[in-house]
């Protein structure tokens, strides 16, 4: 397989050694081959839509036929587990997942709402529309190891990061300093439609309309940032390197509250509590400042609705 000549095509973008991505509309997908056997592995399903085109990127890397060791979740959210099902179901293979995202992703508890209140962009207003309730794959997802071991991938470790969901996972390769990073930081601003769609590069707090603990989101961030990563690939944006990206990171670190929190948000002051059984408490909702919010939301929704469609239209004819 020439791989470099693909990556040049533009369908696919390389992270490191043995990585690869894909932007599937705003999230992204990675697949990891592990250099001992040649046997890869999947981080992460993109959205409900994403089967496909994760089908067609294993395809084009590996070679018709070369289903992954396993699928790894950083998280359960639906733009990261939408295809999980599906695939896991084809492939007929084992999911992992860290032990407190297993209410969510065995039926049993939705995760807490997310936040359209806290700003920063269109995504961020029509996250209310964000489906955030459970899937069911407890015929396929186990728990990560608890020693941090990486199914399939020797030489990587999981880290814990929570904040974004309660069971979030960073993926780090102490060789090179690699670090697939989820949901607990972004290298977009993700509430943004427009950041989203030309891709600039910065790092950036996590999703914060999704984020249900800022304490909790702190510390990941800054559990991330002691690691020093030479490339940092998120859910979110484009792959960063080099020392541009560890200044950034570094400050995000230290300034998150300044940097990060959000002027108002339902989760600002006061984080959703979770335990291992999902979802226990969440605050009240912030005051809507305007009584037609929701119908200016819900006519954003439909424009966005429409171009979706037309977008996946497209797609399908030009394929």
């Amino acid at each position: 397989m020439d791989w470099a000549k693909m990556i040049g095509k533009g369908d696919y973008f390389q992270v490191a050694d043995g990585i690869w991505g894909m932007k599937e509309y705003f999230v992204n997908v990675y697949m990891v081959q592990n250099e001992a056997d040649g046997k890869w592995v999947l981080i992460d399903t993109g959205l409900p839509i994403s089967g496909s085109s994760v089908k067609k990127m294993a395809a084009d890397l590996f070679g018709e036929d070369n289903r992954p060791a396993c699928i790894i979740l950083t998280h359960g959210h639906f733009d990261h587990a939408g295809s999980v099902k599906e695939l896991a179901q084809e492939w007929n293979i084992q999911v992992y997942a860290h032990k407190m995202e297993m209410p969510y992703l065995t039926g049993r508890s939705s995760y807490p709402p997310a936040d359209p209140t806290v700003g920063g962009g269109l995504i961020s207003t029509l996250s209310w529309t964000f489906p955030m309730t459970p899937i069911d794959i407890r015929r396929w997802v186990v728990a990560l190891p608890a020693n941090g071991h990486v199914p399939g991938l020797d030489g990587w470790k999981w880290l814990h990061t929570p904040g974004h969901a309660p069971g979030h996972v960073s993926l780090w390769r102490e060789a090179d300093k690699t670090l697939i990073a989820g949901d607990a930081l972004a290298t977009v601003q993700a509430e943004s439609a427009m950041a989203t769609v030309t891709q600039q590069q910065a790092i950036n707090r996590p999703p914060a309309f999704a984020n249900y603990d800022w304490v909790a989101a702190e510390k990941s961030v800054q559990k991330l940032a002691d690691l020093k990563p030479n490339v940092v690939a998120a859910g979110h944006g484009q792959p960063m390197r080099g020392k541009a990206m560890q200044r950034q990171l570094d400050g995000l670190a230290d300034n998150f509250y300044r940097q990060a929190l959000p002027a108002q948000g339902r989760y600002r002051n006061r984080p959703a509590v979770v335990n291992a059984s999902g979802l226990v408490f969440i605050p009240p909702k912030e005051k809507e400042k305007d009584s037609t919010l929701s119908l200016i939301l819900a006519g954003v929704a439909g424009v966005v609705a429409f171009g979706v469609v037309m977008l996946l239209r497209r797609r399908r004819i030009t394929a």
